[in-house]
C-alpha cells in the first residue's frame, strides 16, 4: 500500500463525489431502507442513507466502484451521520459501531480490489466524520443565547466511538468534514488524538470546513483563517473546504488557507449552488472549468466533489488534475 503522505506531494489526489446524490438514483423505498433486519423497526427509516451500508451493501459498494473507475484516489465511507448524536433521530444509537465498521469494511474491500489491479495507483479510504446535527458553540434557541444542545464531552465520546469503529473497519485516513462549528471539530480531533495515544498508532487526519454564505465565515462565525488557527495545534494531513458553495465561490477562501497553512489543502465543493428545487445543475464540464483556477494558481493537493456531484464530475476533475502539479506542501506564505 502506498504512503498517502508521500503520494500527496507527488500529484494532486482525487477525492470521490457525493454519496447521497448517487443513492438518489436508486429510488430506494422505506422497505429497501429497512431490509430484513429492520423490517419491524417502530420508526420511519427512509432517508437514513448510512443505514444502507447494512441493508443495501451492494449499492454502497457499487457507488464506491463507480467513483474509483472515474479516477478517484480516496473513497469516503458512507458514515457522514454515523454518530450516536445524529442516529438518535432514528433511535439507532446502538447501531453506531456496526454502521461505521461495515461502511469502512465495504469501502476498503472495493479500494483494495482496485489497488491490486493497479498497484501504481493505490486507493485509500477516508472515514467520514460529519458535523452532527447539534452545535457546541451556539444556542439553537434565540430566546436563550446561553443554552447549548450538546456539550464538548458528549461530542468527544460520540466521535471517539465513531473513529474507533472506522479504524477497526480498516480506514486509512480520518476525515472530519463539513465543519460549521469549530468546537464540534475540536471534539472530534481531541477524540482522534486520544485513540492514537491509546492504540499507539499514527493515522493521517483530514479536516474540511464549510463556509456557509457570502460573508466568508463558518456558521459559528469564523473566517477561514480563524478556523485554520483554531485547529492548528493538531497534526493534519490536510485542511480544506467543502459543501455549501460551488467551486467558484470557494476560491478566495482556499487562497487564504493555502497562504497560511503548511498542511496539504483540499477542496470538494458542490456542483454549483442549488436551484429553487434544491437540485444541482452544474455540469461536470462547468465544474472542472471552475476548479481549473485552483490548479492554475497552485492552491490544492486534493480535489473532489460534494452535493450534486456524480462519477461524471469526478472523472472530469481527475482528467484535469493530471495536467497540473500539486501545491507545494509546507509552502506557507510568511510575508506580512
Amino acid at each position: 500500500m502506498g504512503n498517502i503522505e508521500k503520494i500527496i506531494e507527488e500529484r494532486i489526489l482525487i477525492l470521490d463525489g457525493a454519496m447521497g446524490t448517487m443513492l438518489q438514483r436508486y429510488n430506494f423505498s422505506e422497505a429497501d431502507f429497512r431490509g430484513e433486519r429492520f423490517k419491524d423497526w417502530p420508526y420511519p427509516l427512509q432517508g437514513n442513507n448510512d443505514l444502507l451500508s447494512l441493508t443495501k451493501p451492494d449499492a454502497i459498494a457499487e457507488v464506491h466502484r463507480k467513483y474509483l473507475e472515474a479516477g478517484a484516489d480516496i473513497l469516503e465511507t458512507n458514515t457522514f451521520s454515523s454518530t450516536t448524536i445524529a442516529m438518535a433521530d432514528y433511535h439507532m444509537e446502538e447501531l453506531v459501531y456496526d454502521l461505521n465498521y461495515e461502511s469502512a469494511r465495504i469501502a476498503k474491500e472495493v479500494a483494495e480490489k482496485f489497488t491490486s489491479m493497479c498497484p501504481d495507483k493505490p486507493r485509500f479510504v477516508a472515514g467520514s466524520m460529519g458535523p452532527t446535527n447539534r452545535t457546541a458553540s451556539m444556542s439553537p434557541d434565540v430566546n436563550d443565547p446561553g443554552f447549548r444542545a450538546i456539550s464538548f464531552e458528549e461530542l468527544r465520546k460520540a466521535y471517539k466511538q465513531q473513529a474507533e469503529a472506522l479504524l477497526d473497519g480498516g480506514v486509512d485516513v480520518l476525515l472530519v468534514e463539513t465543519v460549521f462549528d469549530t468546537l464540534n471539530a475540536k471534539a472530534a480531533l481531541f477524540a482522534i488524538e486520544e485513540i492514537k495515544e491509546e492504540r499507539n498508532i499514527s493515522v493521517p487526519v483530514m479536516v474540511s470546513g464549510t463556509i456557509t454564505d457570502a460573508s466568508g465565515r463558518t456558521l459559528s462565525g469564523q473566517t477561514a483563517e480563524a478556523f485554520l488557527i483554531s485547529i492548528s495545534h493538531i497534526p493534519l494531513l490536510s485542511i480544506g473546504l467543502n459543501c455549501a458553495l460551488g467551486a467558484k465561490q470557494l476560491t478566495p477562501y482556499l487562497e487564504v488557507l493555502s497562504q497560511k497553512s503548511d498542511a496539504a489543502i483540499s477542496a470538494h465543493p458542490n456542483a454549483g449552488l442549488p436551484n429553487a428545487f434544491g437540485e444541482y445543475d452544474e455540469t461536470p464540464e462547468q465544474m472542472a472549468d471552475q476548479i481549473k483556477e485552483y490548479l492554475e494558481k497552485g492552491l490544492v493537493n486534493i480535489v473532489g466533489g460534494c452535493c450534486g456531484t456524480t462519477e461524471e464530475h469526478i472523472k472530469a476533475l481527475a482528467d484535469l488534475a493530471k495536467l497540473y502539479d500539486p501545491r507545494k506542501i509546507g509552502s506557507i506564505c510568511t510575508t506580512e
